[in-house]
This record gives structure tokens, C-alpha cells and sequence, in this order.
């Protein structure tokens, strides 16, 4: 980055190895760059040219800034500064790369603590575009100007934060890892289908597992070791499958090995290993389904109504009323006519999957149905009472499933003589376009069940990921204390919101920031989730953020009431 945008570049390593291979990275990046239009091969040669490598640190005698990148050890980096102010001119600034180690006290063992600050790129770091620049208590405000002005000249968006481990994009990211983690040390789910979950439900470039591999697990453990050590929160106390696959040597990509098995040490390309899903499945036979029951009326009833009736599936949309009922079923005709204006389905499948939906206002006409999804309320007592008339409204041999993000599976299941057949089957708003479906197993939950659901989201072309009865599934467990963590970053004062949105999304690859999201989402519906996470987990960390209480308390609920984190222009 700073060699291309003309700044003279002097690398130094004491491995001679490792500086033969600085030169040629650089010579391969640039000329892809040249082959792929984005420079030219004079501004090629003149970068090379900018470039030099040496082993030794009285190199940069002359440099006006230094950046370190050694390991993440407190002494590896103090060993470095001591050198460094031997050798640097006086006004030199000294910056660390580090994303988990105190600034301040890197700063504090200098003999100019005033001129150490933290300027951390994100990998890869010319893609990339933020960077977080920390400042210590003893930064002079000089050097924070200087290096802030310098990552703006480079095309980077820099955002300005207080030393803390994991600063603002790291320190809520490696929590959400972390849990991941834990999450597949419990066998609550499989590597796969954790990683399926947080990419196709959330949008994010990459699940967790696979991101702890390309970070390298012991980078990951020394990171939450650091937060830990100032948080003493546990959501931050390394998983102990952290250690043990650090200890053994399997610490991700680099390694060849770490959650998953890559065909060598540094390749992207994972390779089946014991651990891989057998494609042979649980040998239990599914029920056939023909006709699919939808119970409810609103948003999500009548979006999973046009996947079930897209595919092929006689549906019956029941609510409590006609009325309700063909309510629903135009929104589903709403639907479809906006994907037939944007080329996404022809005029002849839209009449056709319309025709599949038969609108009722009773649940009486699920008697026939094979499958009967429910999606009302999120209100425990409502389905307690909705699955008990379902048992008696239903055929022998109907699997019988809950939509539920938040509340017990097995209390659906308990309101039945047919537990065994009670599955949860966890949509993802908007159920049309969302691609993940969490299939839930309680402990009372057959195999034949089981099978006929994942059999039912193949044909609807849904992913479905498999998960116990426990708050949160997969993705709202991972996603929610994430969310709350950045409302406590804003309740104390460490970043703004919209900082704290431009580091998420430029550092970590989300497609959108946390407040964006829960915006979005509800602050009731985000607030009522992380309830049953404190309660159920009896987690201190997960405790709601009173500020998020506040705006609930308030009245402030998003985009749906105009006003939430943000202020929105009335609809």
C-alpha cells in the first residue's frame, strides 16, 4: 500500500527468508495489478523501486514513521520500541500493528511515549479499507493527526479509538468467535452447519470456523487471552478447544489443519476428513409430503406460504378468519408479482404457485396436510395452544413444526400426543429470498421427523443446518450478544455508533453494521431475544444493555417507529 502510493518503504527482518519473500509478494501482487488494468508497468517499476528490505532496525535511522508487525508477545514488541529508540529520529512516529496487546503500555516502556500510537490494518491489508488508529493517554494529538491524514492518503477510511483489547471491530468480533467456538466444542452443531448458519443467515463472507482458521487459532487465543485479561467477561475466556488445537500444532490454514483439513499448510482448499458429514445421512426414511399446511397470518406465514407453493406443495393458509386469511394470501400474490417485474419468475409459475395456496379460516383445514408449519405470534402460550388443536386437527403421521427463533421447541412438543413428530423449523425473514432453515431437535424429536423436514428444504431449496432445543439456535445465539457487546461499546462512550457501523462493515465483511442491523431487526424483538439468552445461559455477559432497555422503555424501537439508534424519515 504505502509503496504504491509513493512512499519510500524500507522492510527489516532479522530472517533473510522472510524479506526474500516480502519482494516477491510484492513483485506477484503488482503484477497482477498491471495484468488486471489497475496500474501501469512504469508506476509497477517505480513501486518495486520504493521498496528495499534489510535485517537489521538501524535501517530506519531515517524513517519518519515506523510500523511494527512482530508477533502478538508483549516482549517480542518491547524488544522492538527499546531498539527502535536508539535509532529513530526524535519526532519519528512509532506505531504498533498490534490488535489485541495495550498500546499504553507499549507507549509507557518508550522514551517517547508520546509519539507511540496503534495504526492497525486489516488482512488483507490492500483490500481492506479500514484502519483503526489508537491512541494512548499519552499519544500527543500531533501524531494521531499525522498517521490519521497519512491512512486517508491511501484510500482508507481510519476511525479513531482508545486502547482496549481488540479496539472497536476486533473487540466485538473475536467474541462472536469465540462463542463459535465453544459452541462446536459442545457438539451443539457441526463445524459445517455453524458456519453454513452465520453466512447464509446473517450474509457474512465467511462462517466463524473457517475465519478462525485463516486468523490462525493461537492468533485468536492470544487476542481473547488479552481482552479477557482486562473484561473478565466470559464470553471472552478463550474456548478450551482454543488451546488444545494451538498446543497441538493445528492452527488453521497455515498449519494445514486447525477446525477444518486444507489440502496443504497455507491453502484455502479444505479437504474431507474424519469430521465431514457423511452424505449417506441417518439412514431413517422420510414421510412423503404432498400438501403443506402454513398456520398464520402475517409476514413470515405468508412468505413461507409462497416457498411451499413455489415449489410445487398444495398449501393451505390458515388463519383466524377469512378475512386474515386472504389478507395473507394477497400479500402473497404482492409477492410474486414483484419477482414476475423483476424477471425472477415467469406469468404462468406466479397463477400457477398462486393457484397452489388455498386461503381458510380455520385450522380445520389442515386435517389432510402432511406438514403443517406454524407462524404466529412469538408468544409461548399462543403455540402451546395452537400445537394442541394442530394434534387434533391433524392426520396421524403429519409432521407438525414451529417456526419459533427464541422459545422451547419441546414445550410446542409436550402440548401434543405426537411429540415425536414436532420438529422446529426456524425461517429467516424474508422467507422468499433467505436461504437458511435451522431444523430443531428436541429430545423427544424421531429420526423420521427429522428426515422428512431436511427431505422438505432440499425441495424448497433451503439450507437447512441441524441444532438442539436451546435459545437461539445457531444463529441468534452467535448473533445477539454480538449486537449487545457494540451497544455497550456505545454506552461507554468508547466509539460512536457510526464507527462503530464502518468498522463491522469494512473490517469484518458484514453488510451491515450492528446498529444498522438492530434497526432493522427491532430494538423490542433484538431486546426480547437477549432476554431468553441471559436467562437461559445465566450468563452475566449477556445481560441486556441498559441502554437498549432505555430505548425500548422509551418507545424507540427503529425503523418501524421512526426512531431507534437512528432517526428515520416517517414512511
Amino acid at each position: 500500500i504505502l509503496a504504491r502510493a509513493g512512499r519510500e518503504v524500507i522492510g527489516i527482518d532479522t530472517d533473510d527468508a522472510a524479506a526474500r519473500n516480502a519482494t516477491t509478494a510484492l513483485e506477484a501482487s503488482t503484477a497482477r495489478a498491471v495484468r488486471r488494468e489497475r496500474m501501469t508497468e512504469a508506476e509497477r517499476r517505480d513501486a518495486l523501486a520504493r521498496f528495499r528490505t534489510f535485517p537489521d532496525l538501524q535501517a530506519a535511522a531515517e524513517a519518519d514513521l515506523v510500523i511494527e508487525v512482530v508477533p502478538e508477545d508483549y516482549d517480542t514488541k518491547c524488544q522492538v520500541f527499546a531498539a527502535l529508540d536508539t535509532v529513530v529520529k526524535p519526532d519519528t512516529i512509532l506505531a504498533t500493528g498490534t490488535n489485541a496487546l495495550s498500546v499504553t503500555r507499549l507507549a509507557a516502556d518508550s522514551d517517547r511515549p508520546e509519539r507511540v500510537l496503534g495504526l492497525h490494518f486489516f488482512n488483507p491489508a490492500p483490500a481492506m479499507k479500514l484502519v483503526e488508529v489508537v491512541s494512548s493517554v499519552l499519544t500527543s494529538p500531533e501524531a494521531v493527526a499525522a498517521v490519521t491524514a497519512l491512512a486517508q492518503e491511501l484510500g482508507k477510511e481510519p476511525i479513531a479509538v482508545g486502547d482496549r483489547p481488540g479496539f472497536v471491530a476486533d473487540g466485538l468480533l473475536f467474541g462472536y468467535l469465540n462463542q463459535a467456538a465453544a459452541m462446536y466444542e459442545s457438539r451443539y452443531a457441526s463445524r459445517e452447519d455453524i458456519d453454513a448458519a452465520m453466512k447464509l443467515g446473517c450474509g457474512l463472507p465467511m462462517g466463524p470456523l473457517a475465519l478462525l482458521d485463516l486468523i490462525g487459532v493461537d492468533t485468536a487465543r492470544t487476542v481473547l487471552d488479552a481482552m479477557y485479561a482486562e473484561s473478565h467477561d466470559r464470553l471472552h475466556a478463550p474456548a478450551p478447544v482454543l488451546r488444545q488445537l494451538s498446543e497441538a500444532g493445528l492452527t488453521g490454514r497455515k498449519a494445514g489443519r486447525g477446525f477444518y483439513t486444507y489440502e496443504a499448510p497455507g491453502s484455502s482448499v479444505t479437504v474431507p476428513d474424519a469430521l465431514s458429514p457423511d452424505a449417506t445421512g441417518t439412514g431413517a426414511s422420510a414421510r412423503p409430503v404432498h400438501a403443506v399446511g402454513v398456520a398464520g397470518s402475517g409476514t413470515m406465514a405468508s412468505g413461507i406460504a409462497e416457498v411451499f407453493a413455489k415449489a410445487g406443495y398444495a398449501t393451505v393458509l390458515a388463519a383466524r378468519g377469512e378475512a386474515k386469511a386472504e389478507k395473507a394470501k394477497a400479500r402473497v400474490a404482492s409477492s410474486l408479482d414483484r419477482s414476475v417485474k423483476k424477471g425472477r419468475l415467469s406469468q404462468e409459475d406466479r397463477d400457477a404457485a398462486l393457484a397452489r395456496i388455498t386461503a381458510a379460516g380455520s385450522l380445520e383445514a389442515l386435517a389432510e396436510v402432511d406438514l403443517a408449519v406454524e407462524a404466529v405470534a412469538e408468544h409461548l402460550e399462543v403455540k402451546r395452544q395452537l400445537f394442541a388443536a394442530l394434534d387434533k386437527v391433524c392426520k396421524p403421521g403429519a409432521v407438525l413444526a414451529t417456526t419459533t427463533s427464541s422459545l422451547p421447541v419441546v414445550a410446542c412438543a409436550r402440548a401434543t400426543s405426537r411429540p415425536q413428530d414436532v420438529i422446529g423449523m426456524h425461517f429467516f425473514n424474508p422467507a422468499p429470498a433467505m436461504k437458511l432453515v435451522e431444523v430443531v431437535r428436541t429430545v423427544l424429536t424421531g429420526d423420521e421427523a427429522h428426515a422428512t423436514v431436511r427431505e422438505v428444504c432440499a425441495a424448497v431449496r433451503k439450507h437447512p443446518v441441524d441444532c438442539g432445543d436451546r435459545a437461539g439456535f445457531i444463529v441468534n445465539a452467535l448473533l445477539f450478544p454480538y449486537l449487545n457487546n457494540a451497544v455497550k461499546m456505545v454506552q461507554e462512550h468508547y466509539a460512536s455508533l457510526e464507527d462503530i457501523d464502518a468498522a463491522m462493515k469494512l473490517g469484518g465483511g458484514y453488510p451491515m453494521g450492528p446498529f444498522e442491523l438492530l434497526d432493522v431487526v427491532g430494538l423490542d424483538v433484538s431486546l426480547a431475544i437477549e432476554q431468553v439468552l441471559h436467562r437461559e445461559f445465566r450468563d452475566p455477559g449477556l445481560a441486556p444493555a441498559p441502554l437498549l432497555e432505555h430505548l425500548v422503555a422509551a418507545g424507540c424501537l427503529g425503523r418501524k417507529t421512526g426512531r431507534g439508534f437512528r432517526e428515520y424519515a416517517r414512511q
